[in-house]
């Protein structure tokens, strides 16, 4: 199962739907010090493998991944290091991102690595058939 990635109907593919995060509108700064964890995806073999920009954080106490009907949610946290005034670029607070599973996703069954920064969630989606079934119409 190697390419689109598809959704339950009603869900636009991942880059329309979250697609606003990064081009900066209101929306995502209506909660001060909640920023967009920016992620990859793609389903490749059966398996559904998003990696999520998380740098400098501890994942073993600084991440929660939820998986709630569908929708995989990561939440991450990253305080800053230092109290002394400084020039810094970085981003400290609150990280969120929400995306809708691919249809059939095995949320249960989530594995994940953290690693130079980058955090890898793989869930298994099993091949579902697709194509047209013809139903016959009863008459009497």
């Amino acid at each position: 199962m190697n390419g689109m990635i598809e959704r339950l109907p009603g869900w636009p593919a991942f880059p329309d739907l979250f697609g606003w995060m990064e081009t900066g509108l209101p929306v995502t700064h209506a909660i001060p010090g909640l920023h967009n964890i920016r992620i990859e995806e793609h389903l490749a073999d059966g398996v559904y493998v998003l990696k999520a920009e998380l740098p400098g954080i501890d994942p073993a106490k600084d991440v929660e991944i939820t998986v709630t009907e569908g929708v995989l949610t990561l939440r991450s946290e990253r305080g800053e290091e230092t109290t002394e005034k400084h020039r810094t670029e970085f981003r400290y607070g609150s990280f969120a991102r929400s995306v809708r599973l691919p249809a059939g996703a095995k949320g249960d069954e989530a594995t994940t690595e953290y690693r130079n920064g980058v955090l890898t969630i793989k869930i298994p989606v099993p091949e579902t058939k697709t194509g047209t079934r013809t139903i016959p119409v009863r008459h009497g």
